[in-house]
């Protein structure tokens, strides 16, 4: 994990097409000051205030996504793949000017995002990364759904996913959050959905810039898309994926293991919600001194 507080070295700018809205975006993102943290600003609307924190506050729907939404009703969705990136690379102070609704979808994963930042480059400044220090046990229950945070000496993820659906079924998948386990084995997974849904969910003004090249489609017949997955367990992985990102609404790393069963963004919003409610469960700490600390303890 990052010991220094992170932005970008320079600019990194992308665009492209909402997956749930099909409205095409521009995306910059630009270097931001040491605790800034990281902030939306959609650049096209005519409001009071037109920047969104990038924190758990600050989400109103998990509707296969997740938005974000000032008090001035400026929005911003689908905001779980950038998030993932953002908290792969550990980034921790950047500003994020769009022109548009939503995040654009580039290939449906975060591998875009991190490779347009780390072609900008990261910088450190001496600043003190803090992480948030899971200090008890809290977890919440959605019907069939469970989720939970438990003290450990690393940032962790450990999910299961259960479909009916034969092509995905029953998977499991858990990694230790460092920017070379997320860049290899995380960030490249896409996401995905049932061609069957597709009538529905466009009725619902869902998933208009969705295609073969922005998400995996499964049908009757299993995965559509020609090239196959990129692995193949790659629906639990993007799962994972998703996880990182809601949890990154928590303003900094969370230093403690997430272990959930059939998790989705609203899961995702309750666990992160519960935990920080609970004000005995968590601490802050230097990330630093926490190292130093644990080696420490380790020789004795």
């Amino acid at each position: 994990m990052m010991m220094e507080r992170t932005t970008l070295a320079a600019p990194a700018v992308c665009a492209g097409v909402g997956l749930h809205t099909g409205a095409r975006v521009r995306m910059v993102m630009k270097p931001a000051a040491v605790g800034s943290g990281i902030v939306f600003d959609r650049t096209d609307l005519d409001l009071p205030d037109t920047r969104v924190p990038a924190r758990r506050e600050f989400v109103r729907s998990t509707d296969l996504g997740t938005t974000l939404i000032n008090d001035a009703g400026a929005s911003v969705a689908t905001v779980e793949h950038l998030m993932a990136a953002l908290a792969g690379l550990g980034v921790d102070d950047v500003l994020i000017e769009l022109d548009g609704p939503e995040a654009p979808a580039m290939d449906g994963s975060s591998a875009p995002f991190v490779e347009l930042m780390l072609h900008a480059g990261l910088k450190t400044s001496a600043a003190p990364r803090r992480a948030i220090q899971v200090l008890k046990p809290v977890s919440v229950t959605d019907g069939a759904r469970q989720a939970g945070f438990i003290p450990a000496l690393k940032q962790a993820i450990d999910i299961e996913i259960d479909f009916s659906d034969p092509s995905i079924g029953k998977q499991s998948f858990a990694f230790e959050v460092t920017r070379e386990t997320f860049r290899t084995l995380v960030a490249p997974a896409r996401t995905f959905g049932f061609r069957r849904d597709l009538g529905a969910l466009l009725k619902a003004g869902l998933a208009r810039g969705s295609s073969l090249e922005n998400s995996v489609v499964l049908t009757e017949n299993g995965v559509e898309n020609p090239e196959g997955l990129r692995f193949a367990d790659e629906f639990v992985r993007h799962k994972a994926l998703d996880v990182l990102g809601d949890l990154y609404l928590a303003g900094a790393p969370i230093l403690g293991l997430y272990r959930a069963s059939r998790p989705g963004h609203g899961l995702n919003a309750k666990a992160l919600g519960a935990l920080l409610a609970d004000t005995s469960a968590w601490r802050w700490v230097n990330l630093r001194e926490a190292q130093t600390a644990e080696a420490l303890r380790a020789q004795g």
